[in-house]
Order: structure tokens, then C-alpha cells, then sequence
């Protein structure tokens, strides 16, 4: 087979190559950069890594597109391991709201939150509410995300759930990049189960979950385990459910309270226990123990106006191996892996080079597919982000702009930065 593209002159080729796993501790400091690096592509799979003279010797004859990286660094796609992707609406007017000080539950009382959300979404059109998620969708791809997990959650019935699971496979099959759904139905009650939380659980576990799994909507089911919503006890019942179904598992953990998520996590082997604000000691070395992956997403505080960020610094130094998402949703209008980056360093004490790491092997493993994509490796798809930096420091440091310069996906630019 012959050479598709040619990535070269890069001046720094972040190839995180090392471990086939996630990495912990001291291991997501090592990037393994190869300076004025280049990337042989076949068949939208890597094939050759290594030195631009060395790669041109081998790969550079023939008709192959070459692209320049000089003065740029080049780095695996970025992997958004937790994302509310699929829902109609927004929530702007909360921003005022919290900016005078109200809280979670008076916000809901003036009409917002996650039941606002519901009430969007159970009205839009199938047409409207992939559009509206194509958008966001396109602006991810734009910011050098090539892999996304998708929930659902904002239906919270049997009808819209499918609708949203639905809607994300669709943006998968028509935009190129990686979608992985994720069945959210335990994101909050209802209103037509208000004052039955069992009840719901009941009705998850019977009606939609056997559903979802029989025409493969979703590879994870994830579950709200926070102080008046979903408890241990609830949270186990559907995860375990789903789990017989065949699904990963996936769990917000101790975004607000310590409620014991972790510590679920850990017990029912989900693949990740995500948020992580308030974690025991007892949760944290429970995650270490087992290789859950931590995914901390800084935006979700940022958004809220929170102090309370996850100690990324003091999860990383105690061994459970961290990644990064957005947590795009419409209380966290996030779309941007890059920013995601910026705020973990900026407020959650993690060095450049760990939250690179976090938002591509490690985010990854958090979907099962490190194997696949996170580094730049002989075998692994061609899924590839060139930024207009010297150096990956340089990507944390320089914030509040989009630094792509081109987005590879399975070894075609799918975005391009259009010279004024």
C-alpha cells in the first residue's frame, strides 16, 4: 500500500509512545517528543515515526501529500472523554443568576437546570436537535478533537432517550470523527416521577435499558450518584443492570458531596469514576487500586462559579490515572479540549505536559480505546492535530484562542485554518 501523508519538520512530535495502557503518575509526565518529527500515513493507519530525515528517506518518493509542520507541534487527535453532546436549548439567562450569587436549587426554582433542559429537548424535532448538536459538533472537531463520548440524559423517558442515542450515532455516521454513546438516563428524576426515585430506577431498569442494549445504542451506561439525585444504593442497582446488558460502565462521582462514588467505581468496575471534586481518601485508593481512570473536567466549577476544583495534582501524585473532558453541556457550554487543558493546569495543579497526556492516551483508556488512538504509533489510526505552537507548554499557556492549524482524522484533514 502505498504512502497517503506526510507530517514533517514538526517541532515537536508529541508521540506519547511507551506504556499500551493508561498512564499514572510519574508516566504521564513522559511525552516521548521526537524534535523536527515526522508521520508517515497508509490507509488512514500510521506507519512510520521518527525523524524528519529519517521518515523522508524511507517514505518521501511518490505521490504524497506532505504536510509542512515547521515551527508547529503535532500531537494525537484529542479525545473528549465526557460529553452532554445531544440536547436542544440553552440556559444563558442562568449566568446572571449565578453571577448574583443564587445557587443550584434557586436557579431551579426560576426555571433552569437540568429540567429546562428535559423540557427543550422533549419538545424539539429530530431534525432541530441534530442540527443543533452538529454544531457544537463541528466546532469540537475544529478545536482538534477526532474522538467524542456522547451522553444522553436530557429525555429522561423511554421515546427521547433512543431519540438522543440515536442522534449521536447519526453524528458519528455523518461527521468525521469517533462518537461513543453513553446511556445517561439516571442523570435526574423526571418530573413525571417526582418523589420516586425507585420508581425511575424501576422503569430505567425494565423499559429503556433492555432497549437500548438490544439495538446497541450505547457501549457505556452512566450514572448521577450525588446527594439528592441517585444514591449508592440506586446508582449500583442500574449500573449492575447494565452491566448484565453487556454495557461499560461509567459513574459522576462525588462532583459536589462525597457520596461514596468513588468507592462505587471501584466496586461495580467501571471504566471511569468522573468530576472527582469531593472524593474520600478511601475512594481515591479504591480508583488506584483497581485502575479506574479519573476524568476531572474543569470546566463543570468554571461554569458554575465554583471554588471547588479536583485536586488533579494530589490524584496524579496517589496513582489514579488521570484524563480530561469538556463536560459539554448547557450549563458547561465547553466545546474546546484546548481550554479544557488551560484550566487543568491553571486550577487544578496539573503540569503541561500531564494534561496532554489526560486528553489523549489516558482519555482513551477512559473509552476503551487506547489501543486505537491517544499516540502517535506505528498501527495506530491516523488521528492527528497540528498546533500553531513551538512547543505542547505552549498550549496550556496561550489560552483563549483556537491554536489549531489543521485536524487529521483517520490520516484526511477534515479542518484546515483559512489564511486571512
Amino acid at each position: 500500500m502505498t504512502d497517503d501523508l506526510l507530517i514533517v519538520h514538526a517541532s515537536e512530535l508529541v508521540t506519547l509512545r511507551g506504556p499500551r495502557r493508561a498512564r499514572a503518575k510519574a508516566e504521564m509526565s513522559d511525552l516521548a517528543i521526537i524534535r523536527d518529527g515526522a508521520v508517515a500515513v497508509s490507509g488512514g493507519v500510521i506507519v512510520d515515526v521518527g525523524r524528519t530525515d529519517s521518515v523522508l528517506k524511507e517514505h518521501g518518493a511518490g505521490d504524497v501529500e506532505i504536510i509542512d509542520a515547521t515551527d508547529k507541534t503535532v500531537l494525537p487527535g484529542f479525545v473528549d472523554p465526557h460529553t452532554h453532546l445531544v440536547y436542544a436549548g440553552s440556559r444563558e439567562f442562568e449566568l446572571e443568576l449565578k453571577a448574583r450569587g443564587k445557587g443550584y436549587l434557586e436557579i431551579l426554582q426560576e426555571g433552569g437546570g437540568i429540567l429546562r433542559t428535559v423540557s427543550d429537548t422533549r419538545l424539539a424535532s429530530p431534525g432541530t436537535l441534530f442540527k443543533e448538536s452538529a454544531k457544537r459538533l463541528e466546532s469540537m472537531i475544529s478545536h482538534g478533537t477526532t474522538t467524542v463520548e456522547a451522553k444522553s440524559g436530557y429525555g429522561l423517558d423511554r421515546t427521547v432517550e433512543l431519540r438522543l442515542l440515536e442522534t449521536a450515532r447519526k453524528l458519528g455516521d455523518e461527521y468525521p470523527v469517533t462518537i461513543v454513546p453513553t446511556y445517561l438516563g439516571a442523570h435526574a428524576v423526571p418530573p413525571e416521577f417526582a418523589g420516586r426515585t425507585d420508581g425511575y430506577v424501576d422503569f430505567m431498569i425494565s423499559e429503556v435499558l433492555p432497549e437500548v442494549a438490544k439495538r446497541n445504542l450505547a457501549e457505556f451506561c452512566d450514572v448521577f450518584c450525588e446527594k439528592g439525585v441517585f444514591d449508592v444504593d440506586q446508582s449500583r442497582k442500574v449500573l449492575l443492570a447494565a452491566k448484565s446488558l453487556g454495557m461499560k460502565l461509567k459513574v459522576h462521582a462525588d462532583e459536589m458531596h462525597s457520596t461514596g462514588g468513588a468507592e462505587l467505581a471501584a466496586e461495580v468496575g467501571a471504566v471511569s469514576a468522573d468530576h472527582l471534586a469531593r472524593p474520600s481518601d478511601d475512594g481515591i485508593m479504591a480508583l488506584a487500586r483497581k485502575d479506574v481512570m479519573g476524568v476531572l473536567l474543569p470546566g463543570t466549577p468554571y461554569s458554575s462559579m465554583s471554588k471547588e476544583y479536583a485536586d488533579g495534582r494530589r490524584l496524579i501524585d496517589l496513582g489514579v490515572p488521570i484524563a480530561l473532558g469538556t463536560d459539554l453541556n448547557p450549563n458547561c457550554w465547553n466545546e474546546s479540549m484546548q481550554f479544557t487543558i488551560s484550566l487543568a493546569c491553571h486550577k487544578m495543579r496539573m503540569t503541561p505536559a500531564e494534561a496532554v497526556t489526560a486528553s489523549t492516551i489516558n482519555a482513551a483508556a477512559a473509552l476503551g480505546l487506547d489501543k486505537k488512538v491517544g499516540t502517535i504509533e506505528r498501527g495506530k489510526r491516523a488521528d492527528l492535530v497540528v498546533l500553531d505552537i513551538p512547543g505542547h507548554a505552549h498550549l496550556p499557556y496561550k489560552f483563549g484562542t483556537n491554536l489549531c492549524s489543521r485536524v487529521v482524522k483517520d490520516g484526511k484533514t477534515v479542518w484546515e485554518r483559512q489564511p486571512f
